[in-house]
Formats: C-alpha cells, sequence, structure tokens
C-alpha cells in the first residue's frame, strides 16, 4: 500500500528551464548586490563564512561572491550556496523581478494525493526556503 509520495521540483512540479534560465541567472546576477547589502545579517554572514570555512582559508566579501558565481556556473550543490540561493530568488519573488510556475497536473495531482491521505514530500538539492518558496510563491500553469 502507498502511503507517501515524494516528488522532485525541477522538472517535476516545475521547469528545468526556469531554474537553469531564470533562477540559477538571477542569482548570479545579484548575488554581488545582495551581498553588500545583507552581508551584516547574521543569516547571511553564517553563510558567507561557510564558503571561506570549505575552502580552508578567509576570503573578503567580494572574493566570496567571485566563488559563488563560480559555483553557481559549476551547479555545485554547496550548502552555503543553496541557502543564498534561496535568500536572493524569495526576495527576488515578492519583489515581482519574475513569476515561476507550478504545473497543473501537478497541483491536481498533489490535491488528488492529499485528499487521498497520501502524506507529500519534497526532494531537492535547494535549500528548504528555496523549496517552500518555489510551491508558495509560483503560479500554476
Amino acid at each position: 500500500m502507498i502511503n507517501a509520495i515524494l516528488t522532485d521540483i525541477e522538472d517535476t512540479t516545475t521547469s528545468i528551464a526556469f531554474v537553469f534560465d531564470v533562477l540559477f541567472p538571477y542569482a548570479r546576477d545579484h548575488m554581488a548586490r545582495f551581498v553588500a547589502e545583507h552581508g551584516g545579517e547574521a543569516v547571511v554572514r553564517t553563510e558567507l563564512r561557510a564558503v571561506a570555512e570549505e575552502l580552508g582559508h578567509s576570503l573578503d566579501d567580494d572574493e566570496v561572491v567571485e566563488v559563488l558565481k563560480r559555483w553557481i556556473a559549476e551547479n555545485r550543490k554547496a550548502t552555503p550556496l543553496k541557502n543564498l540561493q534561496g535568500m536572493l530568488w524569495q526576495r527576488g519573488y515578492q519583489q515581482g523581478d519574475f513569476t515561476g510556475h507550478v504545473h497543473e497536473d501537478a497541483v491536481r495531482n498533489l490535491r488528488q494525493w492529499h485528499a487521498a491521505g497520501l502524506r507529500l514530500y519534497v526532494y531537492s538539492s535547494g535549500s528548504v526556503q528555496a523549496q517552500k518558496t518555489a510551491v508558495r510563491l509560483q503560479r500554476c500553469r
């Protein structure tokens, strides 16, 4: 008996093209400004330090931004990158810089499964914040 459904976000509930053509370039293009404006916030500073720790030496903010941009180009699954991307994307959605989508058939099936009492789970290499934002702030298509 099936009692749970596990889905991915990329190309399951939303288009993978949206991720690669909109979200990744947005993070790359806005990372320097985001770090300059929010680098003093504890949650952001923690992630910036984690980048330096991952490399094993200290970095200034400009160097961290360059590392993050390189990781974006490489589609690196580094936790500090994913967390910062999630923060950036949340602001992008909220400011109307872009609008995502959820496939209509995904919405329909998720609702049916939920109504049938199945537990619904999402797997993604993105941060939890990015996953929640993707589901909460996207439109159905």
